[in-house]
């Protein structure tokens, strides 16, 4: 035990008596509220988009660039924390992004144009990209193990409410005070959040040496690669994917930085991405996991509240109250997941996950041109279910599946896999959908055309019920086929997002012997007691 106490002392990892005191809390609520911040500003401006773009004259197609920037800059910076963390020391490198991340909201909130709000985004994206693995390798490194699935808990919990309360708390927002504060409220946040760092973690010194011996090769791969990749699956289908000479050279360039990045695995001694970690089965498994799960987590958030906008008729706002069900029981868990953490094997708890998020995607395969929000109440709060018990786990195993010392690279490698799942969800839902609403509004109107029975039968009625109210029968006919046609769209978008929701459901059940790699942290091979550990 002293060995492993004097190890981690001299890797800068502080040895634990058995329960954390005040400040380990306090340092845990810092890292907590960060990645809260960086999580919910990922989403919050989804719905006030619209009112956004008008704001600083943006078209639909370039006000997408205030979600990507952000996305872009973040998955880049999440894996490069561990590295930065080291050169800066953990208090300085928390406080700066801090600070960075007030500064660049506020550049958000009063920008009157489109390129100052994309600057502003991506500035928020690299400062509270880094606040993410942080907090997880705060918790891994402040708590000792018999309080970390408490710590984990919480980490877990925020990472699924930040994009949940993102839509909703913005669509407030824009809707009953301005747009503005859908960045303006992170000032207040940012100043708790600076007075607890300073309180609760303690000043470490800068080590420059690890800066100026870098692993560039692989830095300049990782944000070539990172970035070009997620720009690729954010903006492909757009841009009918390789139709585009954008696209292509993004491409390029993806695959240019991954080169980078695999000579960089050969040559630094210490690489700035360790992939070696994967060759660890239980932790290849986690990740593998996860990227399912943050497609899943996305792609869900995207699809109900398009369902809802697109099909029910709701605003920003009530699409935004029905995926808010999903937290309900995230909070009704907080008291006895830790305990279940503690006490169930890790393949149970992530299988039972994977399960209820499968069968609540089910669920909505069920869906009708007249589902409203009430629609999605069962399917809201089993996913909400399914979500906690696959996610919580994973956060845990992610850590338990390597070293302390391990820790920061773990985690920054975790997070950026989820970040990427979701990206990579998004783009094949966004495949699926363009491509799969095109065929069924293709088979709707072979089988409903102005010669059969069912087509004839359809405009004649509507274009009497068209001709009563304005007496005029060419204006009649006209809006009777117009109503049809909106009605071939909208059963083929039902269908569509059917099919959408089964695929999500299929990819979610395809990790489940996964899940059977994975590793409780007490049958971690060598692992010390907890004041080691």
């Amino acid at each position: 035990m002293a060995d492993a106490a004097s190890q981690a002392s001299a890797g800068g990892m502080p040895s634990h008596p058995e329960r954390a005191g005040a400040a380990d809390w306090i340092a845990v609520a810092a890292g907590s509220l960060g990645a809260l911040m960086a999580t919910l500003d990922i989403s919050i401006t989804n719905s006030a988009l619209p009112q956004i773009q008008g704001s600083v004259g943006a078209t639909g197609t370039e006000g997408t660039w205030i979600s990507t920037g952000y996305l872009m800059s973040e998955i880049v910076m999440i894996p490069l924390a561990a590295w930065l963390t080291r050169v800066f020391g953990l208090r300085n490198f928390l406080l700066t992004n801090a600070v960075l991340f007030m500064a660049f909201s506020m550049m958000c909130g009063a920008s009157h144009s489109l390129e100052w709000m994309i600057i502003g985004r991506v500035g928020q994206g690299f400062t509270g990209g880094a606040m993410i693995p942080t907090a997880q390798t705060i918790i891994r490194t402040r708590l000792p193990r018999s309080q970390l699935s408490v710590g984990m808990t919480i980490f877990g919990l925020i990472v699924l409410l930040g994009p949940l309360l993102g839509p909703a708390v913005g669509g407030w927002l824009a809707e009953n005070v301005s747009w503005k504060w859908c960045f303006f409220i992170n000032l207040p946040v940012c100043i708790a959040l600076i007075a607890l760092l300073i309180t609760g973690l303690p000043a470490d010194p800068p080590h420059w040496h690890d800066f100026i011996n870098a692993d560039w090769i692989g830095i300049v791969g990782l944000s070539i690669g990172l970035s070009s990749l997620t720009l690729v699956l954010e903006e492909g289908q757009r841009h009918q994917w390789f139709e585009s000479s954008e696209i292509v050279t993004f491409t390029l360039l993806a695959a240019l930085g991954f080169i980078l990045i695999g000579i960089s695995q050969l040559v630094a001694s210490r690489p700035i991405m360790r992939l070696s970690l994967l060759r660890n089965p239980r932790y290849a498994s986690v990740i593998a996991i996860v990227v399912a799960v943050g497609a899943g987590l996305y792609g869900v958030a995207y699809l109900v509240p398009q369902f809802l906008s697109l099909i029910s008729g709701y605003n920003a706002e009530q699409a935004g109250d029905i995926m808010l069900l999903s937290g309900i029981p995230a909070f009704l868990m907080m008291p006895v997941l830790p305990r279940l953490l503690g006490r169930m094997d890790f393949r149970v708890l992530v299988v039972s996950g994977l399960v209820c998020f499968a069968v609540s995607c089910m669920l909505d395969t069920s869906l009708t041109a007249q589902s409203a929000g009430h629609d999605f109440v069962w399917s809201q709060l089993l996913r909400g279910v399914g979500q906690m018990l696959a996610m919580m786990p994973l956060n845990q195993a992610s850590m338990a599946a390597v070293s302390r010392e391990e820790s920061g690279d773990a985690a920054g490698l975790y997070n950026m896999a989820r970040n990427l799942g979701g990206s990579l969800g998004l783009s094949i839902i966004g495949v699926v959908i363009d491509r799969r609403n095109a065929f069924h509004v293709a088979a709707i109107r072979e089988s409903v055309t102005a010669n059969s029975l069912i087509g004839q039968e359809r405009i004649a009625a509507s274009a009497a019920s068209w001709l009563a109210r304005t007496g005029d029968a060419a204006y009649a006919k006209m809006q009777a086929l117009a109503e049809l046609a909106a009605q071939i769209q909208q059963q083929a978008a039902v269908i569509t997002f059917s099919e959408t929701f089964y695929v999500l459901a299929i990819a979610l059940l395809a990790c489940i012997p996964l899940a059977l790699l994975l590793k409780h942290p007490a049958s971690q091979p060598g692992s010390p007691p907890s004041a080691g550990h």
